[in-house]
């Protein structure tokens, strides 16, 4: 899938690139056996971060505000606590490794190399390139019968990341999809928009294919949150649109028709009659809880869910998930986490540790907001905006039934980094009436 995508002004190059290219590594397929483990774009993740530190060492530049040093770092605290009361020294450093790349280190880096809009929505086009990349691959693996597993059946979209991160695929078109329709309701040129629109309904199909509940809620919900800070008379067409687009390729062509409608229905049945899968969810969830109610502030220490899993969880959980299809065999997964990262942050880190992380969040929420309170009505912007607060909304929904892990987990780094270069940076009237000096 090819997208034409807005040309920035010509001028050096941006110092935003290599996080374009973390991005882009992610289209290449994980390393045979590295499932769960770090991958290249970890690793050129890592190196983004050192390239940050080396180009502000040389220009000798502020790194960053103070609000925005508060709202990144708040996160160590609880993280610092809980590696020291993980089960082992290897245990602990690795959590606190990973937690500081995903949650402080590359967002940090991410909003110091960003310089300014322009560069904002060249981040938020490359999410819309790797979508159609994965989203191409997953409806391929549905059409010829090569995806992942489900109902004995080998169609399940997953794309390059296989049936060992089946969640994998879904979050990369999520996003995308998020930022297809930010960039659309923006006040870019026709064309532009145009392009976006598009790439937001074609995202739609390798959606549906990837069979994820949460993936569908949250998109949704977002899409939705989205139109509404839109504004009301955008929010009815567009949505007559979606609406239309779905009728045509489900009721129309039968795109899965039959299997689809079973998915959706099985939301509305995860009370009444639930599958395995979330019986062991509801289970893992239980088990979240009993953690945190032996160590209420501190938790169990980093990466301690696994261990303490067994004997907190009750005996309707089953011994791991069945996965298979898309080029892997047979795979028999382990349950290690409650699948559920608000639980998983409060079972391993107390409450300290998640008054630290979600009250980051939620100061980028607020001050997101607040840009787009500043740019709704007129000036260049709001395409910024509705990127970057429907991220942060899909992320925080996603949360409620995801937790980090997989190759995907290291766009979710880059995803906080948008966000926050939007809360702290390019929502501020200082952004905006840069932006505005530009346009003219």
């Amino acid at each position: 899938m090819t997208l034409a995508l807005p040309a920035p002004r010509a001028r050096t190059l941006s110092p935003v690139l290599p996080v374009v290219a973390v991005v882009a590594l992610l289209g290449l397929p994980p390393a045979s056996g590295a499932e769960g483990g770090a991958g290249p774009a970890d690793a050129l993740s890592a190196l983004v971060v050192l390239f940050c530190a080396v180009r502000l060492l040389r220009q000798r530049r502020r790194p960053l505000s103070r609000t925005a040093a508060v709202v990144l770092g708040l996160p160590v605290v609880g993280l610092a606590l809980a590696a020291t009361g993980a089960s082992s020294p290897g245990a602990g450093i690795g959590g606190l490794g990973r937690y500081l790349q995903i949650f402080v280190l590359v967002p940090a880096a991410v909003v110091l190399l960003v310089r300014d809009r322009s560069d904002f929505r060249m981040l938020a086009w490359s999410f819309v390139g790797l979508a159609g990349w994965q989203g191409a691959v997953g409806v391929h693996q549905f059409v010829t019968g090569t995806g992942a597993s489900y109902q004995g059946e080998e169609i399940r979209a997953v794309g390059t990341f296989g049936p060992q991160d089946v969640m994998g695929m879904a979050t990369v078109v999520s996003f995308g999809l998020i930022c297809a329709v930010g960039l659309a309701l923006g006040r870019a040129s026709v064309r532009q928009r145009a392009i976006a629109a598009g790439s937001a309904l074609a995202l739609l199909v390798p959606l549906a294919l990837s069979f994820s509940r949460g993936a569908w809620i949250a998109t949704a919900l977002t899409c939705t949150i989205q139109l509404a800070l839109a504004g009301l008379r955008r929010a009815l067409k567009v949505g007559a649109v979606a609406l239309a687009a779905g009728v045509l390729l489900v009721g129309g062509f039968g795109v899965g028709s039959a299997m689809l409608q079973e998915r959706v229905s099985s939301i509305t049945q995860v009370a009444d009659a639930p599958d395995q899968s979330v019986t062991d969810r509801y289970t893992m969830w239980a088990a979240a809880v009993d953690m945190w109610r032996e160590q209420p502030l501190t938790g169990v220490g980093l990466k301690g869910f696994p261990g303490h899993r067994d004997a907190h969880a009750s005996l309707a959980l089953s011994s791991g998930s069945d996965t298979e299809g898309a080029g892997s065999a047979f795979v028999r997964q382990p349950l290690l986490s409650p699948h559920n990262m608000y639980l998983l942050v409060l079972a391993e880190q107390g409450l300290i540790g998640l008054l630290a992380l979600a009250g980051g969040w939620l100061a980028l929420l607020a001050c997101g907001l607040r840009g787009w309170f500043r740019v709704r009505r007129s000036g260049p912007g709001l395409d910024c905006a509705l990127v970057a607060c429907g991220l942060l909304v899909w992320q925080l929904i996603d949360f409620v039934y995801a937790d980090i892990g997989g190759p995907s987990t290291v766009l979710t780094a880059v995803v906080f980094g948008l966000v926050a270069w939007w809360a702290l940076v390019g929502g501020s009237e200082r952004g905006t009436h840069l932006e505005e000096a530009l346009a003219r």
